[in-house]
């Protein structure tokens, strides 16, 4: 059988799975795994299989314009857990999240993304070389980004969008996050406690004043 399409380079050849077999593979041979045409615009290119003169299915093929993005993972997931592979996790409102996101075909130079959503008080930056890098070896050959933030803490159990723009602004991506949960609870900053601390240093400073005053007046009288 043979497969072809005005998006690629030459014809691919499928042979049966094995004999007598109704589904046939591409022929894995040195020098089969690209065959897209170079230069070619982005768009959508129809993609004919035949066989023996005849033609057996069609099919349309989608190409991204040269140079794109190629998103291996776009995931969120709590900060304390190594973020999945195959989707992001559910979080909870308030909670800590690491956002990672792998780039098979980065463009060069860019070594910030900023990551934008609904659950977020405001954008997240994530970075090359980040900390939060979780360094899996499924990324093997990617440019990983990765980052942290706080999910806000009012937002609605429900379905969110995260979106990323990279290459300069020419793509966007977009997955889909999951909040569940009650809040999560948040001791008082050092700022909050700090500032009770020293409202109780003033008033026992204030009570110690006015006990000394009395005794004082107490003292003059009697003399």
């Amino acid at each position: 059988m043979t497969v072809t399409s005005p998006a690629l380079v030459e014809p691919i050849t499928l042979t049966p799975v094995k004999k007598g077999a109704t589904q046939s593979v591409q022929v894995d041979r040195p020098g089969t795994r690209h065959r897209i045409r170079s230069g070619l615009r982005a768009g959508t290119y129809p993609v004919t299989a035949t066989s023996h003169g005849r033609t057996v299915a069609t099919a349309r093929l989608k190409v991204a314009a040269e140079g794109s993005a190629e998103i291996g993972r776009f995931v969120i997931s709590p900060r304390d857990a190594l973020p999945g592979s195959d989707g992001s996790a559910r979080v909870r409102p308030g909670s800590e999240v690491r956002v990672v996101l792998t780039d098979l075909q980065a463009a060069p130079n860019e070594h910030s993304l900023t990551v934008t959503s609904p659950i977020f008080k405001s954008p997240l930056t994530i970075r090359t070389g980040s900390a939060d890098d979780p360094g899996c070896k499924c990324d093997d050959g990617a440019t990983i980004y990765a980052g942290h933030t706080r999910v806000r803490d009012d937002v609605p159990n429900g379905r969110y969008k995260l979106t990323v723009v990279s290459h300069s602004g020419q793509q966007t991506t977009t997955r889909r996050v999951t909040v569940a949960g009650k809040p999560v609870a948040h001791g008082p900053s050092w700022v909050t406690s700090g500032a009770v601390a020293a409202a109780g240093v003033a008033l026992v400073a204030g009570a110690g004043i006015a006990l000394r005053r009395r005794r004082t007046r107490k003292a003059a009288a009697s003399a």
